[in-house]
């Protein structure tokens, strides 16, 4: 299903507050009920379900009902909801969509709940700027991550073949992906997964090359070399036997479930270091984290440390205030944060990050310890995304599917990815 978060399933324009007065008694009632939506795993649902019934007990009265889907399903969701005047009080947002949300005024601005309602005085700045649109505050950083890249590293070692480290470039990393394959130690395992519809593992190898997904104005940023050049290094990894063939591939719903490490079809994949605690819970075998692959020994990393998501609150929401109190309670309460663990990436208040950081397992200092140890891999937060991003992300998926699948030459998939993105991006 392609879907089109930005045009059919979104309202255009703001969505107004009604008053209390002309609510009567209902809104009254409201007042004291929340309904939050989020995307994600069984895990991170039970977590923030802890975190809700937490809160309800501090806030007798107060009742919270939550609802959670995949990614692919989340989006039309969320838009099906705001366009139908249904949106939930609290939203998990994500910094590639908070752009288009925010200027058609679907969330409510924070700013003034801070800092009596809402304190964020032990974020980092860049992160609460992540969050804001147009000088307003539109979204609360619940942590923060980087892409990663997973390995399992019990298979790697069955397959005697050494773990890629912070050096190891792509033309070694495909090198790596064929050995484990030719070794056959387990059926129907590959040695990678195929990246090339990652919008995560483009931007980075964009970002190596001194160049972006986008520019700062909302304009496309690479050219039809860089896509091209891009869709070919994963034809040549397919023809090589170093990631999984594009039927396998396809069978990954860009969610943990599907992800071809969690599949078995795959030695490494690509995840973000928020993951690696649902990974762990759903793989039987050793997992380890490392970062995307270098283009050249000597060239700079393409990560950046990310909001790995928000919580933003609908501007249709009768209950803003308590919204806004239980962000705050999700974000800076101690028992909270404990709950929540790094699931969600590293919490962002520092208060809360000590806090956790003493308590962690040992797959949460594995995400803790990938986060503080990207050094000179990691580089400047890019500004957000444009409004059409997310379909811009669709496309280098779709496209790169056509490719693998043999319906289209890499050069041809550079030419009608460049021209689609740049087409959306006009539209604005």
């Amino acid at each position: 299903m392609t879907f089109r978060v930005s045009r059919r399933n979104f309202v255009a324009g703001g969505a107004t507050l009604l008053s209390l007065s002309a609510l009567g008694t209902s809104a009254l009632a409201q007042e004291t009920r929340l309904r939050l939506l989020w995307w994600g795993s069984q895990p991170r649902a039970d977590r923030t379900n802890k975190v809700s019934q937490l809160y309800q007990s501090k806030k007798p009265g107060t009742s919270i009902t939550g609802e959670f889907l995949g990614w692919g399903d989340y989006w039309p969701r969320l838009a099906t909801q705001v366009a139908g005047r249904n949106a939930p009080d609290v939203i998990q947002m994500d910094y590639r969509y908070i752009v288009q949300y925010a200027r058609r005024g679907a969330l409510a601005p924070l700013e003034s709940y801070m800092p009596a309602k809402l304190n964020l005085d032990d974020f980092d700045k860049a992160q609460i700027e992540g969050g804001s649109v147009d000088g307003h505050l539109y979204g609360v950083s619940l942590g923060a991550n980087s892409a990663a890249t997973v390995l399992n590293t019990t298979a790697f070692k069955e397959a005697g073949v050494d773990l890629p480290t912070q050096a190891t470039t792509w033309e070694e990393f495909g090198r790596i992906g064929a050995e484990i394959t030719k070794a056959g130690k387990r059926k129907g395992m590959f040695g990678i997964a195929d990246g090339s519809g990652g919008e995560p593992l483009f931007e980075n190898w964009l970002r190596q090359r001194g160049k972006a997904l986008y520019t700062a104005d909302g304009k496309i940023a690479f050219d039809v070399d860089d896509a091209s050049e891009w869709y070919d290094m994963w034809a040549k990894f397919r023809e090589a036997g170093a990631c999984v063939p594009a039927d396998i591939q396809a069978l990954d719903k860009n969610d943990i479930e599907t992800n071809t490490v969690s599949l078995g079809k795959s030695a490494a994949g690509f995840a973000h270091s928020n993951q690696f605690v649902a990974y762990q819970a759903m793989n039987k075998d050793k997992l380890a984290l490392t970062n995307y692959m270098r283009i050249k020994p000597e060239s700079k990393g393409g990560h950046y440390r990310k909001p790995s998501m928000f919580f933003s609150v609908s501007a249709q929401s009768k209950a803003v205030d308590l919204a806004v109190d239980y962000v705050n309670f999700f974000v800076k309460n101690p028992e909270a944060a404990l709950l929540l663990d790094v699931e969600r990436g590293i919490p962002e208040s520092s208060a809360m990050r000590e806090v956790v950081a003493a308590k962690l397992d040992e797959n949460g200092k594995v995400a803790l310890a990938y986060v503080s140890g990207l050094g000179d891999l990691a580089g400047k937060l890019p500004p957000p995304p444009p409004a059409g991003a997310g379909e811009g992300e669709l496309m280098l998926r779709n496209i790169a599917e056509q490719v693998g699948f043999g319906q289209l030459s890499p050069s041809d998939g550079g030419k009608q990815l460049v021209a689609e993105i740049t087409q959306i991006l006009a539209r604005g």
